[in-house]
């Protein structure tokens, strides 16, 4: 099934830096914290983890299999593993070229505001308040402006192809959002209150264990490695065949969740330093607060009571947040470019352009209808549509996909993989106990 023409990546860590790129994403650095401070902490964190390598990776491993086998888009790569069933193939491929674009759609308007809030602190500090105050401060204007700068800087990287636009800026952008991640937990837990977080984060109390918390750390540990949408069968697809699948997998798994556990480890401790500066972390009810208001209000509030080291911590942390966000949205535009440079036979630097434009004209009328059509994009994308795709994918993989055929994608990079305990259990695996965990995360909340 291999396109010799087909553009690749040009190493393994490179693959590995991008795909680790495309999953951290703000669903890392800002989802699982705040998901793990309403849920207990520990408990939230040790069930995630052990959730990412018994959901989240035997899919992962399934995604980039389909996507290098096929070698194509993610419309071929499905018809080529169930060439029966073409029309489903097609139908996943362009609903997940949807879903992508979709989660991408909203994804630029949040971004847009980390990129005010990186700039604006910068502004403050020499004198310009009123613009300081504009970039931080929510209007029509700011949310249209913020998200064109952002879709601009996606749509440039991608433009570049695989090699010199997406593995050489996440090659770039990733160890640079490692460094600035050290440096401010290594601050973070300096400052008085720290230790009560870490205590929160580390130190489990089994009374917040339940299937609720059980089922959205499923969730979270799907979808922070950005699954359902195609964006890892599109980066498999530019994979090597020499790479060995599920190794490669499990790294891309580790980086992932070894940011969204080093952000926990910046965030809970420094809600706890916010409390101790003065600044509320907790609602009327007695719950912690939500996640928007953490990063845009809380995190802010506390960089404020810190005087120059404040200012220096906050343009930090939101360049840590741009950064995340911009390696994932380049995952996601790559999924309908690839489709459309393909299927219509048309130059990639033109068809970014088309896409990237059209996304941004979505996303400018998400932001003139912000109150109806914000939350409902995020639901329908995110709770609906990639859940579903990824519980077809599971199904595809293990029930219609030859399994001669997967055996022999997956020996390419692994000659004994036959004899590997990881294809005794897989196979089932992935047939069975997949598609029930994922109908769990989809389904729980409609029935409890």
């Amino acid at each position: 099934m291999a396109n010799s023409n087909r553009a690749q990546f040009s190493s393994r860590l490179g693959f590995i830096l991008a795909a680790a790129g495309s999953a951290v994403g703000l669903g890392n650095i800002w989802g699982f914290p705040t998901q793990a401070a309403s849920n207990g902490g520990a408990v939230f964190l040790i069930t995630y983890l052990v959730m990412v390598f018994v959901l989240a990776y035997p899919l992962l491993v399934a995604e980039l299999t389909i996507g290098r086998y096929g070698a194509s888009n993610p419309i071929r790569s499905l018809i080529s593993v169930a060439p029966k069933q073409k029309a489903l193939g097609s139908a996943v491929g362009i609903a997940g070229l949807l879903g992508a674009s979709g989660i991408l759609s909203f994804y630029a308007i949040v971004a847009g505001w980390f990129f005010g809030f990186l700039i604006g602190p910068v502004l403050s500090a020499i004198g310009l308040e009123s613009a300081a105050a504009w970039l931080e401060g929510f209007s029509l204007e700011r949310n249209l402006i913020l998200m064109g700068v952002f879709m601009l800087l996606t749509i440039m990287v991608v433009k570049n192809g695989v090699a010199d636009g997406i593995e050489k800026w996440s090659s770039r952008l990733m160890p640079v959002l490692f460094v600035l991640f050290i440096v401010m937990v290594v601050y973070t837990l300096t400052q008085p209150g720290a230790i009560d977080g870490l205590k929160m984060y580390l130190v489990p109390d089994t009374s917040h264990f339940s299937p609720d918390l059980m089922v959205s750390a499923m969730g979270q540990a799907f979808f922070s490695l950005s699954i359902g949408v195609c964006t890892m069968m599109v980066y498999g697809s530019y994979l090597r065949k020499d790479a060995n699948l599920p190794k490669t997998a499990a790294q891309v798994a580790l980086v992932d969740t070894g940011v969204a556990f080093v952000a926990g480890l910046l965030i809970l401790p420094a809600m706890f330093v916010a409390q101790k500066n003065g600044v509320q972390i907790y609602n009327d009810a007695g719950a912690l607060i939500d996640g928007d208001t953490l990063v845009f209000s809380v995190l802010p509030a506390m960089f404020d009571t810190m005087g120059f080291a404040g200012i220096i911590i906050g343009v930090a942390f939101f360049a840590l947040m741009v950064i995340a966000a911009l390696t994932s949205s380049i995952s996601m535009l790559e999924v309908p470019v690839s489709c459309a440079c393909e299927e219509l036979k048309k130059d990639r630097k033109t068809v970014v352009w088309w896409i990237g434009g059209a996304i941004s004209l979505f996303s400018a009328l998400i932001i003139f209808n912000f109150n109806t059509m914000f939350g409902l994009v995020i639901t329908v994308t995110t709770e609906y549509m990639q859940p579903i795709l990824g519980l077809i994918m599971a199904l595809i993989a293990g029930w219609i996909w030859n399994r001669n055929q997967v055996l022999e994608e997956l020996s390419q990079g692994y000659p004994e993989f036959g004899q590997s305990k990881f294809w005794k259990v897989w196979p089932a695996y992935v047939r069975i106990v997949c598609p029930i965990l994922m109908a769990m995360v989809f389904l729980w909340p409609m029935i409890k």
